[in-house]
């Protein structure tokens, strides 16, 4: 009876002892071989043998030179397989040779890594940065068109008061044109009346002189003793009115006067990420738990963790300076004020303390409320993120000195926008002024214009599940691009100031990056939970 297994060819055995499916081929002899009778075969020395892996068989080809030998080195300086006898010539006496079957395994095993690395990380992060290209094409033009609306809002403001103040003016002429022509009337019906007056006096006096011609009687003489003249009072003309004609004078226009009442418009700053940042200085703290990382200085960092006690560092790693918390209580987070003096937040006993030198004092004292976070700002006020005591509502309060000026809780539709957990948030402020937000427990990163108005979440680039996206500290730089640390992931987000993904960082070894800090250079400080504080440059 036929069927398919008849129809198979027999299957491949060791041309020496029949075992099935041997491993190695002798590419000399062309015979195959398995495992114990490799020996046996290398035994007879009577002719050359180079045994190779089954699957490699072939791999040997025929000499071009000697039509009787075949190739087992590879002449790496001329790239040309050559036998034994061109390896024994003088041709290729002095050039480097390897063994085809060790290179070509070597070459395989790179080719293969090459295909993985391709293949499981290369590709799919240049397929991650093409997708985000459309997403970077639509917000420039997105961005473009908001600052052209902006513009042109502000042109209309402009030309809105520009009007309003020619019509003023315009208005001001006609009431002044106005009062002009009142009083030229009111000269006219005085000059009007006298001249009516003069008139019937003319005609009084010509009947009257003409009387005197003629006969004279009686009441002519007391007609003529009655006259009285009126010429002096008609001689004194009435005055004229001097008026003080109003002038427009133009100012002179002044486009730099002009700009500045429209606005600044910031140049393009194309600044290159490198792919491969580097680190460049790494220091390990004292700490077996590090919370916390502020610049004092491009060379200096305060830093504090799971002690009472806050240290200063330079980058070669020496203590410099060290102060205990005023209450013994270990601090929630530290940060460096323009001043230069250093401010921390005790969760404990819900208080912000300034530290100056030796000094430790109290600023801020909060009731029913408890500080997590916080960050000093451009303008000198600190920012805080805190929660009430029955963790059940978080906030941001702007404070100038001691003076609450702000606070941030809810949204325009009376949603929270922070979430109530037991997570910390670190915050910082952007060179625009938004307040950003690292909420761990609500998955995000959530930023706020300056007069507490959400612009944006954050929940990490389209291919991110939003539950894995887990942030944890945040610093802005001088691009206004805001870096939030990925802590279950080792890597960092780099988003720019309208919350599009930039790029990761996450190709130097970082640990469990906690909080984040960067100096003048826009060099990045991190800190490790395990107690490192790695400097990193992130920019060409």
């Amino acid at each position: 009876m036929e069927g398919p297994m008849y129809s198979l060819q027999d299957v491949i055995r060791c041309d020496l002892c029949e075992t099935p499916i041997p491993p190695k081929h002798c590419d000399i002899c062309h015979i195959h071989l398995c495992e114990a009778c490799v020996g046996e075969h290398l035994s007879d020395e009577s002719k050359d043998h180079y045994i190779v892996p089954f699957k490699l068989r072939g791999i040997t080809p025929k000499c071009t030179k000697h039509s009787t030998e075949v190739c087992t080195q590879l002449c790496t300086t001329c790239n040309i397989p050559v036998c034994p006898l061109c390896v024994a010539s003088s041709e290729h006496e002095q050039h480097e040779k390897k063994d085809i079957l060790t290179l070509f395994e070597t070459q395989r095993e790179l080719m293969q890594k090459d295909l993985q690395d391709l293949e499981k990380s290369i590709y799919p992060r240049y397929q991650e940065a093409a997708t985000n290209i459309p997403v970077q094409r639509a917000d420039v033009n997105k961005r473009s068109q908001k600052q052209t609306t902006a513009l042109d809002k502000q042109g209309e403001a402009l030309h809105t008061e520009i009007d309003t103040i020619i019509q003023g003016m315009k208005s001001d002429i006609d009431d002044m044109n106005a009062q002009h022509i009142a009083a030229i009337d009111q000269q006219e019906d005085a000059i009007n009346h006298t001249i009516t007056e003069i008139t019937q006096a003319i005609l009084d006096l010509k009947r009257l002189l003409e009387r005197l011609q003629d006969k004279l009687d009686t009441s002519d003489v007391c007609l003529v003793s009655e006259y009285t003249s009126r010429t002096k009072e008609f001689r004194d003309f009435p005055a004229w009115f001097h008026v003080t004609v109003p002038t427009f004078t133009p100012q002179e226009i002044n486009r730099e006067q002009i700009h500045q009442q429209i606005g600044s418009l910031s140049k393009l700053a194309i600044t290159f990420l490198l792919d491969e940042p580097q680190i460049l200085t790494d220091i390990q703290t004292e700490y077996r738990n590090l919370f916390s990382v502020s610049c004092l200085s491009d060379s200096e960092v305060w830093t504090c963790g799971y002690d009472n006690i806050l240290r200063l560092y330079n980058l070669q790693g020496e203590s410099l300076w060290s102060v205990q918390t005023k209450s013994g209580n270990k601090p929630f987070d530290i940060a460096v004020t323009r001043s230069r003096d250093l401010v921390y937040a005790d969760y404990s006993d819900s208080s912000i303390n300034l530290v100056s030198g030796t000094k430790i004092q109290t600023l801020i004292t909060l009731q029913g409320w408890r500080p997590l976070n916080l960050c000093s700002t451009s303008s000198e006020d600190l920012l805080v993120i805190m929660r009430s005591d029955d963790v059940k509502q978080t906030k941001v309060v702007r404070y100038s000195g001691t003076t609450e000026k702000q606070s941030f809780q809810w949204e325009d539709q009376g949603k929270p926008l922070y979430s109530s957990d037991n997570y910390l948030k670190y915050l910082s402020e952007n060179r625009n002024l938004d307040i950003c937000v690292a909420d761990n427990g609500a998955h995000a990163v959530v930023v706020v214009s300056a007069a507490g108005k959400l612009r944006f979440r954050y929940i990490g680039p389209p291919s991110t599940h939003r539950e894995s996206f887990r942030p944890q500290g945040i610093t802005t730089d001088s691009q206004a691009n805001i870096l939030t640390s990925d802590y279950n992931k080792h890597r960092i987000h780099i988003i720019d100031q309208d919350g599009l993904f930039l790029r990761f960082i996450h190709n130097c070894g970082l640990q469990r990056p906690w909080c984040l800090c960067v100096d003048s250079r826009d060099n990045l400080f991190v800190a490790e939970y395990k107690g490192k504080v790695k400097k990193l440059q992130y920019y060409k």
